[in-house]
């Protein structure tokens, strides 16, 4: 079988996929381990043996409903590489805008201080991705500010950052994906803490920004989507559940986020800010939350399809 022949192959199996020709070419870029160009280029190549094992086998895996990124462990986020398993989800695109959030939040946050002080790495400001999952949001944030294009006069910035996550399997995650993106060159600021708890129940210490994609879809809506065979934990999605992880009664997909939204408040230094990911689903909703508790200057950010999804507060 060849690449070409593969790719014809692998449409046809697919044709219960919404993107059955994208699908079988981003599981053959994995498995022969060439970009989409040399996919191209080399359609005549003849996969060896455990090659087209491989990719017959994926194929099968992707028939049950099982998403690409799930099958290679890969998924693009921000422009960077993070390994997933079913134990996260996989990072979305729409939550790319929370990660913009945070680095114009902190920009802000380093502009102030360098009129106050005069100096560029004097603040290092405090970081908590909180319901890390993968640490794409986290782990997004420090090596963005890291990168020598967003500093000013060469100045090193960075930030102190916690990632927090219910699911010691998912930390797991996190942690291989640190070591990924953040080992080279070792650094003292560019090591995140990382933390299993339930929400804030193991964190004493309080933070100048929270950023956060927490569980928001109603229980029914969340039962409904894994029906396809998707796999994606029912524990990131489901907000519907109550500090023990069980169901709440409600179906509103706020659950969680009210316990949250409290919490976030104590766990904020003064001006510190919250961003957090809520969807169509009830982001004016959690903007009141917001203001309830006592957040200022609240409001919500919409993404690339025009939809709310973020909602931003002052403390």
């Amino acid at each position: 079988m060849t690449i070409q022949e593969a790719k014809i192959f692998g449409k046809k199996e697919l044709i219960s996929s919404p993107t059955p020709s994208l699908d079988a070419e981003v599981i053959l870029q994995f498995i022969m381990n060439l970009d989409k160009t040399h996919l191209l280029l080399e359609r005549d190549k003849i996969l060896s043996q455990e090659q087209e094992y491989a990719f017959q086998s994926a194929i099968k895996k992707r028939k049950t409903g099982l998403p690409v990124a799930y099958i290679t462990n890969h998924k693009e986020f921000f422009g960077y590489d993070f390994y997933v398993t079913p134990d996260v989800l996989i990072p979305k695109p729409d939550t790319e805008l929370l990660v913009e959030l945070a680095l114009e939040t902190l920009e802000d946050k380093f502009r102030a201080s360098y009129e106050k002080t005069g100096l560029h790495s004097d603040f290092i400001p405090s970081v908590c991705d909180m319901c890390a999952g993968s640490g794409c949001v986290g782990l997004s944030i420090l090596k963005t500010i890291n990168s020598p294009e967003r500093s000013e006069k060469d100045a090193k910035r960075s930030v102190k950052l916690s990632l927090v996550d219910i699911s010691e399997k998912a930390l797991e995650v996190a942690k291989i994906n640190g070591d990924r993106l953040l080992n080279s060159p070792p650094s003292i600021l560019n090591t995140p803490n990382f933390i299993q708890s339930n929400l804030f129940e193991n964190i004493p210490q309080s933070f100048d920004l929270i950023v956060t994609n927490p569980p928001y879809v109603p229980h029914t809506e969340s039962l409904e989507l894994l029906k396809d065979g998707r796999s994606e934990p029912l524990l990131a999605l489901d907000g519907d559940v109550n500090e023990n992880g069980e169901p709440s009664g409600s179906n509103d997909g706020l659950s969680l986020i009210r316990r949250l939204i409290p919490q976030c408040y104590e766990h904020l230094n003064p001006k510190g800010l919250l961003i957090m990911e809520t969807g169509e689903y009830n982001a004016e909703e959690t903007g009141r939350l917001f203001k309830k508790t006592g957040f200022r200057s609240v409001r919500i950010e919409y993404d690339m399809n025009e939809m709310p999804r973020d909602v931003i507060g002052v403390k």
